[in-house]
């Protein structure tokens, strides 16, 4: 049997909420790596299913749905202080299980902030309301209210979550071949300030996901290699993006939030209906959707310069995301059909043939060009080394593994930001299940294909084309 290193050590207990691809993904690394007992796991999720699997690695499982009217209920019979909530559900809240753990003193983790079920589409809430920046705004009103208490990391699975470490490394590697030391900042402002005089204008979250199953997408079924769910819900969402100061153009129904740190903006239009093109390196020049994420915020905001209340450089950081074919295909569809969800859900898992899903940060301004930074992990690759995953889902499974870790060893930070985690200890932990780690430069930026088609009457000089909105 293989030995594998112990992390950290846990006495207490952990609650697995949500029990889908990232729970099943997620189960045998927790017990690989973090020095805690299966009799110390119990897993509460909305429907039964997987009984042999969790009979084997010898946890407990309940079926118990969190709603509104009980979830404080449920939670006080399952953790006490010291223990952990590990959040991965969907339409289950994210603030109200955030807010129990810092009333409780329970530690928390989770891969995304969600609503409660029909938050990211209810039309009674207008688009800035059921946003990832208004989520956002949420979770640090509660870290203004509760201080440095027991930590709960939110946003951490791989985007959001591990991107923001790909990020700092890449910068280090930038800063390194432009002569201006090695040696990592050790702030916020730190960090902000390098990505400026690195001339950073915009960062892409470039993913590009070229797995592939037996079966191909039938009509009326959504295909996809992580939850479908979940992946529709955040389509449905506006698109959001992170806006740099340099941006001189506004883009077509672009919107401000008129409330927080005003640090994005967002289009009064469904993230799967705006494409945007970006690059990684196995595949070049792509299009991908502007789906809403958290970390396009986040990132954006922590790399800002402040000159006393004025922001003096800010990227444009936004997500640039080509699912696998069939789920470009199954966006189709639902587009076609008014954003109403397939009636059949199908993950890619167990029947992939083939395929890699990269994904990293694309770096681009003056100074250096193109540059990203990433994970480049293959199925086969994948299942070699953990169970029940995906090159995608164990991209986010090691995100969250390496979070998990990193609360233990942390445990009194309070609400904490990806952006605020130590990114080498992070990376550390997740980077046995990533493949390779590279970084690489590129001469593409997104202004290379229009300036071959449309010529000189395109103006090179607005900075605006870096992101280069293609709505459709």
């Amino acid at each position: 049997m293989a030995e594998y290193r112990k992390h950290v050590q846990f006495d207490g207990r952990l609650l697995l909420i949500g029990f889908g691809a990232i729970g099943r993904g997620v189960l045998p690394l927790l017990l690989r790596h973090i020095g805690l007992r299966p009799e110390q796991i119990t897993i509460l999720r909305a429907h039964p299913g997987d009984d042999d699997m969790v009979q084997r690695h010898g946890v407990t499982q309940l079926v118990e749905p969190l709603q509104r009217d009980n979830y404080r209920i449920i939670l006080e019979r399952h953790v006490s202080p010291g223990d952990f909530v590990l959040n991965l559900a969907i339409n289950v809240s994210s603030l109200a299980l955030l807010e129990y753990c810092q009333q409780h003193g329970v530690l928390y983790l989770d891969a995304c902030i969600e609503p409660w079920s029909g938050g990211h589409v209810d039309p009674a809430l207008p688009p800035a309301q059921r946003s990832n920046y208004a989520f956002r705004e949420a979770a640090l009103e509660l870290r203004r209210r509760y201080g440095q208490g027991a930590t709960a990391v939110v946003n951490h699975g791989v985007n959001p979550g591990l991107v923001s470490h790909f990020l700092k490394q890449a910068l280090c590697n930038l800063a390194a071949d432009h002569g201006l030391g090695d040696v990592p900042p050790a702030t916020r402002e730190g960090w902000a300030q390098l990505a400026c005089t690195l001339g950073i204008k915009v960062i892409h979250v470039a993913e590009r996901d070229s797995q592939y199953g037996r079966q191909q997408k039938r009509r009326g079924e959504f295909v996809n290699t992580w939850s479908s769910e979940a992946f529709v819900d955040e389509s449905c969402q506006p698109a959001e993006l992170g806006w740099g100061t340099h941006e001189r153009y506004w883009p077509l129904a672009a919107r401000r939030y008129g409330f927080g740190r005003d640090c994005a903006i967002y289009l009064e239009r469904p993230g799967a209906s705006v494409q945007v093109r970006s690059w990684v390196p196995s595949e070049g020049p792509y299009h991908g959707f502007l789906v809403s994420h958290g970390e396009s915020i986040s990132i954006a905001d922590y790399l800002s310069v402040h000159e006393g209340d004025t922001v003096v450089y800010r990227p444009t950081v936004h997500y640039a995301y080509h699912p696998c074919d069939d789920a470009v295909q199954s966006l189709h569809e639902l587009a076609g059909k008014n954003w109403q969800m397939q009636s059949r859900l199908r993950l890619l898992l167990d029947d992939i043939v083939e395929g890699m899903d990269e994904l990293g940060v694309l770096l681009m301004g003056a100074r250096q060009g193109a540059y990203w930074y990433g994970s480049q992990l293959s199925s086969e690759e994948a299942r070699r080394l953990a169970p029940y995953n995906s090159a995608t889902t164990l991209q986010v499974t090691a995100g969250v593994l390496a979070g998990v870790v990193w609360v233990m060893r942390h445990p009194a930070q309070g609400i904490t930001e990806p952006d605020g985690m130590d990114y080498a200890e992070v990376l550390d932990v997740a980077r046995p299940y990533l493949g390779p780690l590279l970084g690489v430069y590129s001469g593409w930026t997104p202004l290379e294909e229009r300036g071959r088609l449309f010529g000189e009457e395109l103006d090179r000089n607005d900075p605006w084309q870096f992101c280069n909105f293609l709505v459709t």
